[in-house]
């Protein structure tokens, strides 16, 4: 039975959830529900702290998890990334005091530098070849750090950046990571059936998501410029219709563009355009 890691809660529990459901697995009814049976589907979850699924993956004692990027990489495990999963987005930076010199990464030397990710700073400062005079870890308020005189400058995860401008704090340099939700697996892992089963069906997820399928009626003349714009992933479906000199087409079509193709095939002459969702898929 194939043993997978859940966050059980934070911005990674809510969307990893939806996103098994999708893919087919049961999901528990309970938040206290800690670790719960698929057997339909062969599958065990273990519900965990998303900081901690990067350290039982990464030994072996779970075969796959869901975790952060950012998670991932400031734990040092034995785990790596096999699929992103395209949420939970986030980007992690260095603030300042705002109106100080401070630049960039090299400018960090010898300074102190307040973090919950302790880990990826450490090793970014490392990549840079600059020492700092302390790296501290927090678990939580990291923008009061400075204020408090704990801290010169601040590494910590950004999204409006408002929580850095009420502290009087603004961003500098390049950003050390961008992160998101990503299955890990432990370094070296042979390969499993269960868990290429288990990618396929997150993959097709991902799919299905990012795609649609559109459905029109086209003059068989016109075939040529409708494909051109509906390739679709290998080739598109092409039937004639019961009205001579009329075909039928489906293809897939990326959702962010579907409009537009819509648009594009109403110029040249395509009828009855449907846009339908794709619920699940492999490809």
């Amino acid at each position: 039975m194939l043993r997978i890691a859940v966050p059980n809660k934070g911005s990674l529990s809510g969307p990893a959830a939806e996103m098994l459901h999708e893919a087919g697995y049961r999901q528990r009814k309970e938040a206290k529900e800690l670790v719960l049976v698929d057997p339909d589907n062969q599958v065990e979850f273990f519900f965990l702290r998303p900081r901690d699924i990067a350290v039982y993956v990464g030994s072996g004692r779970l075969d796959v998890g869901i975790t952060g990027r950012d998670l991932l990489l400031d734990s040092a495990s034995e785990a790596e990334e096999v699929l992103a999963l395209g949420f939970a987005g986030s980007t992690f930076r260095f603030a300042r005091p705002v109106g100080t010199g401070i630049a960039g990464v090299r400018d960090l030397e010898g300074l102190r530098i307040a973090t919950s990710y302790t880990g990826l700073v450490e090793q970014h400062l490392a990549e840079h070849g600059v020492k700092a005079a302390a790296v501290t870890k927090l678990d939580g308020a990291v923008e009061t750090a400075v204020h408090l005189g704990v801290a010169d400058v601040i590494a910590d995860v950004v999204e409006t950046g408002t929580s850095l401008r009420n502290a009087g704090l603004e961003v500098f340099g390049d950003p050390i990571l961008v992160s998101d939700a990503v299955v890990i697996r432990p370094k070296g892992a042979g390969e499993d059936p269960a868990v290429e089963q288990f990618l396929r069906r997150l993959q097709g997820v991902l799919v299905a998501r990012r795609y649609v399928l559109m459905d029109y009626d086209i003059r068989a003349e016109q075939v040529g410029a409708a494909v051109a714009l509906t390739p679709g992933l290998e080739s598109p479906t092409v039937s004639p219709l019961h009205t001579e000199g009329w075909v039928a087409v489906r293809s897939m079509v990326l959702r962010k563009e579907a409009q537009r193709i819509m648009d594009d095939l109403w110029a040249i002459g395509a009828r009855a355009i449907l846009v339908t969702n794709i619920h699940a898929c492999r490809i």
